[in-house]
C-alpha cells in the first residue's frame, strides 16, 4: 500500500482543528512557535523547512513529510535539493531514514503533481 501524503496531511489538518478548539492555548503556543522558528533570518524559509524533512525523515514522522515536502514545493525547493536532503538525513539515521527518505521523494512526486 502506497502512502498518499496529501490524503494524510489533510486528516491530519482536520484532527488538528479539534485540537486547536480543546486545546487552543497550547495550539496558538505552538503555531507562534513555528512561525518565528520559521521566519527568514541568518537561514531563509526554504533552508529551514529542508532541515525539518530531514528531522521528519529521522523521527518516522509521515505527518512532518509531508507537510514540511508540502512547504518546500511551495518554495520552490528543487528535485535535487529534495535528493541532497534526504541523502543527508540517510547519512544520519542509516536504514531507517532510508525507508522515510523514499516515502519523501513519493511525497515530493504527489505534492509537485497536484501543484501541476
Amino acid at each position: 500500500m502506497s502512502k498518499n501524503y496529501p490524503e494524510i496531511t489533510k486528516r491530519i489538518s482536520s484532527n488538528m482543528k479539534t485540537l486547536r478548539s480543546d486545546i487552543g492555548d497550547t495550539m496558538q503556543g505552538f503555531s507562534a512557535l513555528a512561525k518565528a522558528a520559521t521566519a527568514d533570518g541568518a537561514l531563509d524559509k526554504k533552508t529551514k523547512e529542508l532541515i525539518a524533512l530531514a528531522i521528519g525523515i529521522s523521527t518516522r514522522c509521515d505527518g512532518c513529510i509531508g507537510f514540511h515536502t508540502e512547504a518546500l514545493v511551495r518554495l520552490g525547493a528543487t528535485r535535487e535539493e529534495i535528493e541532497e536532503t534526504l541523502g543527508m538525513a540517510i547519512y544520519m539515521g542509516g536504514g531507517p531514514s532510508l525507508m522515510y527518505a523514499a516515502d519523501a521523494m513519493l511525497a515530493y512526486e504527489q505534492y509537485t503533481e497536484a501543484q501541476g
